[in-house]
Formats: structure tokens, sequence, C-alpha cells
């Protein structure tokens, strides 16, 4: 199998306590009932990454992150990405819960920046377990500012979503967390994340603008286009 290289982070293992399940079950159960209207009041011990990701995993809910905590509506818009499945005109998610907290909570009103990220699923062929990888990065200049704010992940109905493709990267299949909505799409729920809520503050890196524009030209397929 191939050798995932290091800058690409896995995600830590999720909780398989029975009641902790019954937990994100019944608080998921409140929350749809209760609207989008009003953020979700979390009071669990688990950390909300983990409820997210279980969302993600065990219903037909994909996540958008913003730093817009009064959407009611969303509308499909035009995306500037390198890849074609994610620069088209729709609505954007993730099957996944870390990913959309990374947009929740940076600053980007305040500080200018670039983002490049990715979240994928790999199956290990050992044991037949997926195993999740994230990439994070922003602006260096921004970075240094420690650019981050409190934000709000969306529920949203995967219904009207389509998967990415599954892609062949750096000799292995994977499947990007991404989805696409070409419709307008209304949120089921949502919740309010702050910065320590995102598990790998710590390991968000930095990136020169100018030399990645320049590694993405020459290279496309060569995400996250960092010094080997």
């Amino acid at each position: 199998m191939v050798e995932i290289p290091p800058y690409f982070l896995l995600r830590p293992p999720m909780p398989t306590d029975p009641e902790v399940i019954h937990s994100f079950e019944r608080l998921l159960e409140s929350a749809v009932e209760r609207g989008w209207e009003t953020p979700i009041e979390y009071t669990l011990s688990a950390p909300k990454w983990q409820f997210l990701c279980w969302i993600a995993e065990n219903r037909d809910i994909v996540l958008h992150g913003s730093g817009n905590s009064d959407i009611d509506h969303f509308e499909p818009r035009k995306a500037n990405d390198i890849n074609e499945f994610g620069d088209r005109n729709a609505i954007y998610a993730a099957s996944d819960g870390i990913w959309p907290m990374y947009f929740a909570i940076l600053d980007r009103e305040r500080y200018p920046m670039t983002l490049s990220n990715g979240c994928f699923h790999r199956v290990s062929f050992s044991g037949g377990d997926e195993e999740t990888f994230y990439f994070f990065s922003i602006t260096e200049d921004a970075r240094k500012n420690r650019p981050y704010r409190s934000g709000t992940v969306y529920l949203l109905p995967r219904k009207s979503f389509e998967p990415q493709p599954s892609i062949l990267f750096k000799g292995m299949e994977i499947r990007v967390a991404q989805w696409a909505s070409p419709t307008p799409v209304t949120p089921l729920a949502k919740m309010i994340v702050h910065p320590e809520d995102f598990p790998f503050l710590s390991e968000m890196r930095g990136h020169n603008d100018k030399i990645m524009f320049e590694r993405a030209s020459a290279d496309p397929d060569g995400f996250p286009w960092l010094d080997e």
C-alpha cells in the first residue's frame, strides 16, 4: 500500500462507547427538531469534531463551514478551484466534520489570505477500515497573526448533493470528502465552533502565495505543492 506523506494529518480515533453514540443521536434529533435558527447547545464531553464527524458518516447530512452565523438559505455560487469538480456553480459541503471547521474559524475579513486544504478518505486494505487524512494551510503572513475567530458549521440535507468522484493521487485511489449541490438548500441545524474546537489548529501550515500559485500552475495535480 502506498505510504501517505507525513504532511497529511491522520484523523484521531472516533469514540466507540455506545453511550457516547447515543448522546450524539439524541442531540442531533433535538437539534433538527428545533431547526437552524437556534444553534445547537453543545454540552457533551466528547469534542465537537467527533459529533460532527459522526453526523457526516452516519446520517444523510453534509456539513458547510462559514464565518456567517445567520445563513437561512444557501444558493449555488461560482467557485474558484483548480479542480474541475470544485470549479463550478454549486453549494459545497463535506462528508466530514473537521474540514468545514477550518473554513468556519478563519477570519478572512480582517486577514487577507489564500487557502490550501483538503480532506480525503483511504481504505486500509490490511483491516478494511477507512482512514481520513487532512491538509490545512493558509497564507504565511496571515498565519503569523493567528487569524482565527468563532464560526458556524451548518448541517445540510444531503439529498441534492453529489460526491466528488474518486481520484488517483500519488499512486492511490482516494475519495475526497467534497460534495456539491447545483440547487438551493435550507439548513437543518447549525453549531457554533471556536478555534480551540479545531483539533489541528497547532498543525496549521503557512505558505507563500506566489510560490504556491507558480507550482500549482506548473503542476495542477501536484497538491499540496510543497517542497519534497
